[in-house]
């Protein structure tokens, strides 16, 4: 991926972007209503610990959340405590997350899936709403493309 290119949108809610290269994230903000944005740090997200606690110091969740991966998938499901429209989480080092164990960070990206597709498509009486939840991961070039193919295969798999 060169400088030059866009983005990787792996789904309407999720996309990966380089330094440097791609899109912008203020490019994916609406044109009105209310915004939270959540930015954290991939390379503080050694294991499955660090990584909810990144999580619930920068989404503020509610005390009752379980410390694993269904409570993490249902907080990011709700975030109804963050009043605000719109929810954007900017993932800068993405390929840093969860290198000490691959089940953890595919159950990591198979959550953000879940949690995109879930905000994403939520029905309305008026139509469909689209993109309440916006994931930005950001990795360095060389990583963007393997880790494009393996979220789209977990996407592909219909298996998160």
């Amino acid at each position: 991926m060169t400088e030059e290119e866009p983005a990787i949108h792996i789904a309407p809610w999720m996309h990966i972007i380089t330094a440097g290269g791609g899109m912008h994230p203020d490019e994916l903000l609406p044109t009105s209503g209310s915004v939270y944005v959540a930015r954290l740090n991939g390379q503080g997200m050694p294991d499955e610990i660090s990584t909810f606690q990144q999580f619930d110091e920068s989404l503020k969740f509610p005390e009752y959340f379980g410390w694993n991966w269904n409570a993490f998938y249902d907080c990011l499901r709700d975030l109804q405590w963050l009043s605000s429209d719109y929810h954007i989480l900017i993932i800068e080092s993405a390929e840093s997350i969860l290198t000490e164990d691959d089940v953890a960070r595919e159950q990591f990206f198979r959550t953000l899936l879940r949690a995109g597709q879930r905000w994403s498509y939520t029905k309305r009486p008026e139509g469909v709403t689209l993109t309440k939840l916006s994931v930005i991961l950001s990795c360095d070039k060389e990583s963007a493309a393997s880790l494009a193919r393996r979220l789209e295969e977990l996407q592909n798999s219909h298996n998160f």
